[in-house]
């Protein structure tokens, strides 16, 4: 067991080990994922509450770090970045040093679900035929403290693709936030170890060894959220489902309300497409390759030079994503796209909800 003392000491060690630390904190209205200075960053007391198409922190009753769902930002932007330099040079052959923060980072406070997600990039970039040499590197780097989820989202059904409410392999520290129920004592964390390296860390930490009750009682919490989800994804073979529902009116509704600006794929934890571009300044001196992310909701996603875009309505393109999402990734890396945080139904400006969608077409089939 740690206490908040202890949480603050694990903060405070990691990056005397020359860690970055990224953790959740209060900005901006939302709680984000941003590097942390000391444990007194963490969002301690703070809470969300979401729905479709809505985001608001609140004031919680105690002084929970963790106490929150999923935020607008996953844990991608720090191994697979939104905008990333390839490459510099000049006309006379010189090349420019890459001003990348070469540190390792500690992630701290990743979810089951987030935790999943990071498993799932490194299936699609870490261990395909062509390995992204940048993922790897940063991927080989980081040390994680994951969390458990003792209090699921309003929009969370990571219970109903299997990657939560608890954290599965990946970690090399696990926390379970326990918190006085009166809101009088400060929270404190049931601690388990996943590595060698995270069993060296937390011998430098001040703690104590946790009863059979606290084990039993923070287990419990747990296994108690995943019946507490706020949503849930139908239970049937979804792959097939959508193979059936190519040909659905589903998709010209959703159509009907979706603004393909892209927010679900910008804001989802496991989508990893990116477009790249060459620029240059005007004297012609100076070049740089860029490689930043794409959507497939952009028209100009499946541009064919001399033919135009492939999908060019917006039923086309949503059906494109949530098919590959949960279908077709299954037959390209064996394992789904989607690991049930929620954030693509938050952070839709329409309010689109990728569960209710499924169930629809779910009870379409039924009825067939």
């Amino acid at each position: 067991m740690l206490d908040s003392a202890g949480l603050s000491r694990l903060v405070d060690l990691l990056i005397e080990r020359g860690y970055r630390v990224i953790g959740p904190m209060l900005r901006d209205n939302a709680i984000v994922l941003a590097e942390l200075e000391s444990a007194a960053d963490l969002p301690h007391g703070w809470g969300v509450d979401v729905a479709p198409g809505r985001y608001r922190v609140r004031r919680r009753d105690d002084d929970a770090a963790f106490g929150h769902s999923a935020g607008p930002q996953s844990w991608k932007q720090f191994l697979h970045p939104p905008r990333q330099r390839l490459w510099a040079g000049t006309r006379d052959g010189g090349t420019e040093p890459d001003t990348e923060d070469e540190r390792p980072c500690a992630f701290i406070g990743v979810r089951g679900c987030d935790l999943a997600a990071i498993a799932t990039l490194d299936r699609v970039l870490g261990r395909g035929d062509y390995p992204d040499q940048a993922f790897v590197g940063r991927r080989r780097q980081i040390f994680v403290v994951a969390v458990n989820c003792t209090e699921p989202g309003g929009l969370c059904f990571c219970a109903s693709m299997g990657t939560g409410p608890a954290a599965g392999p990946g970690y090399d520290l696990a926390l379970t936030e326990r918190v006085d129920g009166s809101g009088g004592q400060p929270p404190s964390y049931l601690v388990e170890v996943g590595t060698p390296e995270g069993a060296e860390v937390l011998a430098e930490i001040p703690r104590r060894a946790a009863s059979a009750e606290e084990i039993d009682c923070a287990r419990a919490d747990v296994e108690d959220a995943a019946h507490h989800m706020g949503r849930q994804m139908p239970q049937t073979d979804l792959r097939n489902l959508l193979i059936d529902a190519r040909e659905s009116p589903q998709w010209e509704e959703v159509a009907s309300r979706c603004l393909t600006c892209g927010n679900c794929t910008m804001v989802c934890p496991t989508c990893f497409c990116t477009s790249t571009e060459d620029v240059s300044d005007l004297t012609g001196e100076h070049a740089e390759r860029w490689r930043h992310w794409a959507s497939c909701f952009e028209f100009d996603f499946t541009y064919v030079h001399g033919g135009g875009s492939v999908r060019r309505s917006g039923a086309s393109r949503y059906r494109h994503w949530l098919t590959h999402k949960l279908g077709t990734w299954h037959d390209q890396f064996g394992m789904s796209g989607c690991v049930g945080c929620g954030r693509c139904i938050a952070w839709c400006p329409t309010g689109i909800d990728i569960t209710e969608e499924m169930n629809k077409m779910a009870g379409t089939a039924d009825d067939d």
